[in-house]
């Protein structure tokens, strides 16, 4: 069930940012949020997220009062298991369909720049839309569509659930999308439900079980498919991870190799569709964390790809991901001020995602143990700008 708000949350809010001194705009910047989602707050035309009034909470320094005004989060245990029950009919049209399919495609294109705290209610509504079809009769082909589009949404929400270090919600989600995807026999889907789990073990340390689910998903995705080759990439950098540089050589030329012909797809910012630019910022990834000599360079390259003016770009998630890159590429180059700087830009851009602090605190480990000056600064920033982690009832992390 989606939690209800109280009808005062908008007045609280309006009325703790007025108390500041701070206009929506003002606001905005300092919480990384638009004015117009602002605007919609106070004024009740939007419901916010645990996560999102905690956040506005610690901006205003509003004592909590934001938080306890939005009712507890929603089981997503509960709701991913009733999901996975109701695997049957549904009466829809044609167009519906169309319609469903195309927001499923929308969501996944959202993905890389909308803050996942705000994706996550997008995903959650148009996926009960499909749990609320799934109840009538239709022919197979067309319950077949409407299980492909579960999949796939369930799937974004457990990568969504993930980057919020939600971990209880992304498995149960994770369940549910190669439930519905064993029912539509959809092979690319399993491939990507094995790969998710892989980068998830992955950003926590089990390098060895990421591996693993890394080559299971090559097996089980259709050949050259976009899951294949993300596979592929995650594999890369399990090696990488474990120290044996020469099979993330290897990996990352067969990467290099199923990418090669790779068309740039009609929408290149789509989750699910490998666009050829991809393999360039992995294999920087990749690189660095080996701490290959050729990182630095192609670091550097994707980089001014994405960010060409220096102001975040079109991708401004993956441009913060990038500075990352760089910086761990620069430290094991000796060049320890830029590296200190990048990850300082990379940090206070906001862009950088719960489940990806890990690598914010791995530049920022190895600059300390450096002894450089900045590094004090750096540390600063990642206590500020940095996901709390506070235990909720159902187990997750936010």
């Amino acid at each position: 069930m989606v939690p209800s708000v109280d009808p005062r949350f908008g007045v609280a809010l309006r009325e703790s940012r007025e108390r500041r001194g701070l206009s929506l705009r003002s606001l905005g910047q300092l919480a990384h949020r638009s004015k117009s989602h602002l605007h919609e707050l106070e004024i009740g035309l939007k419901a916010p997220t645990v996560d999102t009034a905690r956040h506005l909470d610690q901006v205003l320094d509003a004592g909590g009062a934001l938080a306890r005004l939005v009712e507890v989060p929603v089981d997503h245990a509960a709701e991913a298991t009733e999901l996975r029950l109701r695997v049957t009919a549904s009466d829809v049209s044609g167009d519906v369909l169309d319609r469903i399919e195309q927001g499923v495609d929308d969501l996944a294109s959202a993905y890389p720049t909308l803050a996942p705290a705000d994706l996550l209610p997008l995903v959650r509504r148009h996926l009960a839309y499909v749990v609320r079809l799934l109840d009538g009769r239709v022919t197979l082909a067309q319950q077949r569509r409407l299980l492909v589009a579960g999949g796939w949404l369930a799937v974004l929400r457990a990568t969504v659930h993930i980057d919020l270090q939600q971990r209880a919600a992304a498995r149960a989600h994770l369940k549910a999308a190669l439930d519905l995807a064993n029912h539509a026999e959809h092979a690319e889907i399993q491939g990507w439900c094995l790969e998710t789990r892989a980068w998830d073990v992955l950003t926590q340390g089990d390098y060895r079980k990421a591996l693993g689910l890394s080559l299971e998903a090559q097996q089980v995705a259709p050949k050259g498919s976009s899951a294949h080759i993300q596979a592929t990439a995650q594999e890369a950098r399990a090696w990488a991870r474990m120290g044996d540089v020469r099979a993330t050589r290897h990996a990352l030329d067969r990467v290099e190799r199923l990418t090669a012909n790779l068309p740039v797809p009609e929408r290149a910012e789509h989750h699910y569709r490998y666009d050829p630019a991809k393999a360039a910022a992995y294999t920087a990834t990749t690189l660095a964390w080996a701490g290959d000599p050729g990182a630095e360079q192609v670091a550097r390259a994707v980089l001014a790809d994405l960010d060409p003016d220096g102001d975040g770009g079109a991708r401004p998630r993956r441009s913060a991901s990038a500075r990352l890159d760089l910086g761990l590429a620069l430290v094991a180059a000796g060049q320890l001020d830029e590296a200190t700087a990048l990850g300082a830009e990379a940090v206070s851009s906001g862009r950088v995602v719960p489940s990806n602090w890990w690598r914010a605190a791995e530049l920022l480990a190895k600059v300390e143990r450096a002894g450089v000056p900045e590094a004090a600064a750096l540390r600063e920033l990642c206590t500020e700008y940095g996901p709390r982690r506070q235990s909720t009832a159902d187990g997750t992390a936010s």
